[in-house]
């Protein structure tokens, strides 16, 4: 399948319906075709400075910003119907339904598959030890600007993209990291 759309979401708080940040990015026929990031201003704009510290997103910075609902009919064409990726699957397949159920926006509604593609989870399968983003990434030669939306969403895009080259990658890597 190389037509989907990977997601990455930060969170304000250890809330899931707590969204700050949202990256999407399509992939039609293999080619990312469009790129999508926006700030969110979560419930309350209410920050953790644990989060905070991991992203370094505050509530100046989305003082100003579309609450979730807001934002959603920008979103919704991105992801409706759609074969969905992300590196934690689980994490953000549940933030996206509780931030929307929490907004009372129905989930069901997305025509989503029930579980999506996890690219944690694949390179896992593959052989990797360790799947952490970032870990993954310096493995494939992937770039990405950790804890930003857009730069994970297309990390994770890329991931899936390369995964049939991934045990290649991985022994190569091996050899010049003994």
């Amino acid at each position: 399948m190389h037509t989907f759309t990977s997601i990455d979401f930060e969170l304000a708080t250890s809330e899931y319906t707590s969204v700050c940040a949202v990256g999407l990015v399509s992939v039609v026929d293999g080619v990312i075709a469009n790129e999508f990031y926006s700030l969110v201003q979560p419930p309350a704009n209410k920050y953790m400075w644990q989060t905070t510290r991991v992203h370094g997103i505050r509530p100046k910075d989305t003082q100003h910003s579309p609450t979730f609902e807001e934002l959603f009919p920008a979103i919704l064409p991105l992801i409706y119907g759609q074969n969905m990726v992300a590196h934690n699957e689980e994490l953000d397949r549940k933030v996206l339904r509780q931030t929307m159920q929490y907004y009372g926006l129905e989930y069901d509604e997305l025509e989503l598959k029930q579980t999506w593609d996890c690219t944690s989870k694949i390179y896992k399968k593959l052989g990797f030890e360790k799947t952490k983003l970032s870990i993954v990434c310096k493995i494939m030669d992937v770039e990405i600007k950790p804890h930003d939306a857009l730069s994970d969403a297309r990390a994770c895009a890329e991931l899936y993209l390369k995964r049939n080259r991934a045990k290649e990658m991985l022994t190569v890597f091996q050899q010049l990291h003994p």
